[in-house]
């Protein structure tokens, strides 16, 4: 089958059995507990009859016994009666008498509606990588060359096929840390959520001996079922957790950034009017120096005069004669130091009064040192920004919660395929290579679901056995409904296993 032709096969085998699925039956709780809370999202643990649900990833529904409303949330593992359900809407632990409904219809619904569209809209998804991987996927596939398949390896399509998980993780661990070095995007499946986690955290440990921040590289879409993997905290790497704390910074900065501006606003009109006071200051210093200049030019008179009157009697007769002419004789000199004098104490009454201003203006144009030194910071900041206008614009901008945007930040995004194939979220997400450990456990429709959304590469890794068998996982019972299907196989039991 070409791939178009696989999806539509995929979907109205999935539409059938959306067809064929009823709304599973009110299993009662007999208690329930809250695991963990991140951001929104809320983990409770319930107390249900064994095989009460069978799919991991189905939408759920808790109805409380009271009047309080139902909270909808999605199954993310059950294991004997622990149904570990993960939920948006608060319910109240302490209440008796809670019930679980899911509703398998709506995942295959969901299911096959993603891969109808990706039939119909081949422009809107990658198809390259998921070429490669039609073959593998194609349930009218002959099993000739299973073998020859089995042993590929290209630029397109990659495989680690291993018995041992721990050899398979290593490899995985291996390439993880080389993608993450040429910056790229990197989808990660498991096929159950406690594989996911295990994933999860040995490849933190990986990423860590590496010396690359795993922290902000690694993201678990779901909360995770799992405290801790190879001594992490995985609470940590969940998204909703990522995303809380993301945002609870973004608001941190904004209300610094906040106070910055209003300080800023503050002290702009104090320092100009300051600045306006210390150009006064300046004018008035310059009229005093220009003051002082004139009374020493006239005080250097008044001493020529001295000088001269000093020693008129013994200048040559000429000289005097030369200095009459001119009105200067012994009694015009004492008239010229009288004007003199006059003139400098009125210059120096002007003085006093120019000094008198300046001392009432020193203080108001005095800027202290360390509120010119906090300006100066605050203007750097401002203008580092892009001016007063754009940080106006960053603080009346909204703090939406965007899902999207965030997500698609994250290098390394660690999901079940169910929530890969089902959430809206990743139908508008791409990346670069998707890793599917354990892939022959995961379902066909959903790995190839997630195939759709890779530009690069695809590897695939698991135990090559588990090809073959009796049950042929990818392809004659890749739409059994049970759990060991669509919620993937207890840890350590073989795929074919009866």
């Amino acid at each position: 089958m070409t791939l178009p032709d696989l999806l539509q096969h995929f979907a109205a085998q999935l539409a059938n059995h959306k067809d064929a699925a009823e709304i599973d039956e009110m299993a009662e709780s007999g208690r329930v507990r809250i695991i963990r809370a991140a951001g929104a999202l809320r983990l409770f643990a319930m107390d249900v009859p064994p095989r009460a649900v069978s799919l991991e990833d189905v939408p759920v529904t808790i109805v409380p016994s009271g009047e309080a409303e139902p909270a909808a949330g999605h199954l993310l593992q059950h294991k004997g009666r622990d149904a570990m359900v993960q939920t948006v809407d608060e319910i109240d632990p302490s209440d008796a008498g809670h019930a679980l409904v899911a509703d398998t219809p709506a995942f295959f619904d969901l299911a096959a509606a993603r891969l109808a569209d990706m039939a119909a809209r081949p422009e809107s998804y990658e198809s390259g990588p998921a070429e490669r991987l039609a073959p593998w996927l194609d349930p009218e596939h002959s099993d000739a060359n299973d073998a020859a398949r089995a042993g590929a390896s290209a630029a397109v399509l990659t495989t680690v096929w291993h018995e041992d998980p721990a050899v398979r993780r290593t490899a995985l661990g291996t390439l993880t840390a080389a993608l993450v070095r040429r910056n790229k995007r990197v989808l990660l499946l498991a096929p159950s959520h406690e594989a996911v986690d295990r994933l999860l955290g040995f490849l933190a440990k990986t990423l860590r001996n590496a010396a690359l921040p795993f922290q902000s590289l690694l993201s678990r879409y779901e909360m995770p079922v799992m405290e801790n993997a190879e001594g992490f905290s995985l609470a940590e790497l969940g998204f909703a957790w990522q995303l809380e704390h993301f945002f609870a910074k973004s608001q941190s900065r904004k209300s610094a950034l906040q106070r910055q501006y209003s300080r800023f606003r503050e002290l702009t009109p104090t320092l100009a009017y300051k600045g306006q006071k210390q150009r006064d200051v300046n004018e008035v210093k310059l009229l005093e120096w220009r003051l002082l200049a004139e009374v020493s030019a006239l005080q250097g008179k008044i001493e020529e005069i001295d000088g001269t009157r000093a020693s008129y009697r013994q200048l040559p007769v000429w000289k005097r004669l030369g200095m009459q002419v001119m009105g200067k004789n012994e009694d015009t000199l004492e008239d010229y130091r009288t004007l003199h004098e006059t003139r400098i104490r009125g210059l120096m009454n002007e003085v006093e009064t120019a000094q008198a201003r300046l001392r009432e203006l020193a203080p108001e144009a005095a800027v202290p040192k360390d509120m010119l030194l906090e300006y100066e910071s605050l203007k750097d900041e401002m203008t580092r920004l892009g001016g007063t206008n754009k940080v106006r614009e960053l603080l009346a901008a909204g703090e939406a919660t965007n899902r999207q945007a965030f997500m698609q930040n994250k290098r390394l995004v660690a999901v079940t395929p169910g929530r890969v194939t089902t959430d809206p979220l990743f139908q508008r997400l791409r990346f670069d290579v998707l890793i599917a450990d354990d892939a022959p456990r995961i379902p066909a429709p959903l790995l190839l679901g997630a195939a759709g959304l890779v530009r690069e590469q695809i590897i695939i890794a698991g135990d090559m056995r588990d090809l073959h068998g009796p049950t042929k996982r990818w392809r004659q019972e890749c739409m059994d409904t049970s759990s060991s299907t669509f919620g993937g196989a207890p840890a350590g039991s073989p795929a074919g296993s009866p």
